[in-house]
């Protein structure tokens, strides 16, 4: 009896043992599978995150170049060359941010402001940038891009020549 005792614990102990490896053997798999399924998520989720990340720094800049271009035609003496001192104003910011536009634009017009004394002459800068974000997306054949408006409009200095 003793020794039919020993051999039945023994048996317990023996399928107990066998049935935790065959469960830890079938889980091995469901990992790398989870990790097959769960890795692309993750990595989509950082790229995107990294693009919007460049597209609201880009769109601040785009938004301070044209407030730069805002004011340097507001400064200008002269109506002549104004376009050529506001794309350079633009591109001058533009470029120190590390900003790189695919397509670039900078817009004056002139407009005047009305108030209770003598009219006040106006420049709005408009700055379009259409900033690459193929490097971040990667995908056949589609050209990532996000277009990038800044608008500012700057009082002309009354003062300045000419």
């Amino acid at each position: 009896m003793n020794a039919r005792a020993r051999s039945d614990g023994w048996g317990r102990r023996f399928a107990a043992r066998r049935a935790a490896r065959s469960a830890h053997g079938r889980d091995a798999g469901g990992v790398a599978i989870e990790a097959a399924i769960v890795l692309p998520a993750v990595a989509a989720l950082i790229l995107a995150t990294a693009a919007a990340g460049r597209v609201q720094t880009s769109a601040g800049t785009v938004e301070s170049a044209a407030r730069s271009a805002a004011r340097t035609a507001s400064l200008a003496r002269s109506v002549d060359g104004m376009d050529e001192l506001v794309k350079r104003a633009a591109l001058d910011t533009m470029r120190q941010q590390g900003v790189a536009c695919r397509h670039w634009e900078a817009d004056v017009k002139q407009g005047e402001l009305v108030t209770h004394g003598a009219p006040l002459v106006t420049v709005e800068v408009t700055v379009v940038c259409e900033v690459p974000l193929n490097d971040l997306l990667p995908g056949p054949g589609m050209p990532w891009t996000k277009r990038l408006t800044g608008r500012f409009v700057s009082v002309v200095d009354r003062y300045r020549g000419g």
